[in-house]
């Protein structure tokens, strides 16, 4: 695999979106793009809520992307535009780049990527930008547009400013800096719109980042569904709790077992400490907690803390007000996701008999798990993978942080006309809004590649 980020020269008139793109872009600043950046958006097939404690994870790039046109200008601005009229336009000096996080909105992710850029090459001063953005990854359906579009953003630094940095480097640097925006991640989505290659899935695992080639069975395809229910990561604390929960779990499991436990922060770590298997992490969640939820009270006296030290040092921004923890489901859902995913790539390589009904069976205990133990599910998403099971998947889950968003259905080849009507009638039929979306919210993906810089021919 390459290290860098590709720079691919293409034929505009090859490519109507970029035509189309440079034409929006030419009407706004009366001059054409010195580039083209992109970056895809992605589908976990497996491995949900498990990047943030350490574990690998299983996605891969999706057709759908950022693309921006950008050009420099001598005017130290950044100037942002987009395709879709409901993003407005924004401008700012590159020496005075704040983002908002209690008001997350789009230009403050595209801000991200270029100020975690900015400061992984240390530039003191940043060439001004103009830039048009156009997405085709539908907003907050857990299909990663936000994470798009803060590696869109750095990849635009870099090129603008006529540096290299690695594919790598690039994908920690973005997985890093939208934390700004307060979504503590934990590095997935960057990493396959870096790492992503065409024709097949990556298993990506952390600490040192790394991705291996998952080859997908024949025989079977990925549809991707969007349940059409909307949920920001940023502007709501569900996800962050989930993180804060999986931390005090790490700390109240290495306390049981004797451990330093305040420098302790993801159950991957615990585990390691430990020098457990998965199974046996499985057993200490049994042993040590239990499955009524935790008090802050509880928490601080099993610590030995002060509930001050608690919000301090252990919860986040956005989740002081939280006041109970569920400490057993989230652990063990962690721990149980973490060993499918292994499973996963184990059925995948070895190809055995019977792997598409395999692959399907772990996916459907990841939805089960993600329902019912992480509870980042939703009663639409749980109707929505009822309906494609029925239609004919051999498996089907919830895919990103849930709360709404999308599912995503291993459909085996000859049942895939059927599936997509069956759903399709029985889902987006019955609804008007949902039926006025269903061309961009049901559909067949095919593993597709990375991030990348265009230039014309």
């Amino acid at each position: 695999m390459a290290v860098n980020p590709p720079k691919i020269k293409v034929l505009l008139s090859a490519n109507e979106r970029l035509q189309k793109l440079k034409e929006a872009f030419h009407g706004k600043y009366k001059e054409s793009p010195l580039f083209y950046a992109c970056a895809p958006g992605r589908v976990n097939l497996i491995g949900e809520h498990i990047d943030y404690c350490g574990y690998a994870v299983l996605p891969m790039a999706i057709e759908q992307n950022i693309l921006a046109a950008v050009s420099v200008n001598s005017s130290q601005t950044i100037q942002l535009a987009n395709t879709d009229p409901k993003y407005k336009d924004f401008t700012v000096s590159v020496n005075e780049i704040t983002i908002d996080r209690e008001n997350p909105q789009w230009h403050y992710y595209f801000l991200c990527g270029v100020k975690g850029v900015q400061e992984q090459l240390g530039l003191s001063s940043m060439t001004g930008i103009s830039c048009v953005v156009d997405g085709t990854i539908p907003a907050s359906s857990g299909l990663s547009s936000s994470s798009a579009l803060v590696c869109c953003a750095g990849l635009v630094t870099m090129e603008a400013n006529q540096k290299t940095i690695s594919k790598v480097l690039l994908a920690e640097t973005c997985a890093k800096c939208e934390r700004y925006i307060g979504t503590e991640g934990g590095g997935m989505d960057q990493s396959i719109s870096f790492l992503a290659e065409e024709g097949t899935a990556k298993l990506i695992e952390f600490n040192p980042l790394r991705a291996t080639d998952v080859k997908l069975p024949e025989g079977a395809v990925f549809v991707i569904a969007n349940s059409c229910v909307e949920m920001n990561k940023a502007a709501s604390s569900h996800f962050n709790i989930r993180v804060v929960e999986c931390r005090i779990a790490t700390k109240v499991l290495a306390k049981a077992r004797g451990l330093e436990w305040s420098s302790l922060q993801k159950l991957g770590d615990l585990q390691r400490a430990l020098g457990l298997s998965l199974e046996k992490m499985l057993d200490l969640v049994e042993e040590v907690l239990h499955p009524e939820p935790y008090s802050r009270e509880e928490i601080c006296k099993i610590l030995g803390i002060t509930t001050e030290q608690l919000s301090k040092n252990i919860l986040s921004a956005n989740t002081q007000h939280v006041t109970h923890f569920r400490l057993y489901q989230r652990a063990r859902h962690v721990y149980s996701e973490a060993d499918r995913v292994l499973q996963f790539k184990a059925v995948c390589d070895s190809s055995p008999d019977g792997a598409v009904l395999q692959l399907g069976n772990l996916m459907n205990q990841s939805h089960t798990s993600c329902r019912d133990l992480y509870e980042c599910s939703c009663p639409e998403l749980d109707q929505l993978v009822d309906i494609c099971l029925q239609a004919g998947a051999v498996g089907s889950r919830l895919t990103g942080a849930g709360w709404g968003g999308c599912t995503v259905s291993m459909v085996p080849t000859e049942r895939m006309d059927s599936f997509l009507r069956t759903v399709k009638e029985q889902y987006y039929t019955p609804d008007a809004r949902r039926a006025a979306l269903v061309q961009q919210s049901l559909f067949v993906t095919r593993p597709g590649g990375g991030a990348a810089i265009f230039t014309e021919e």
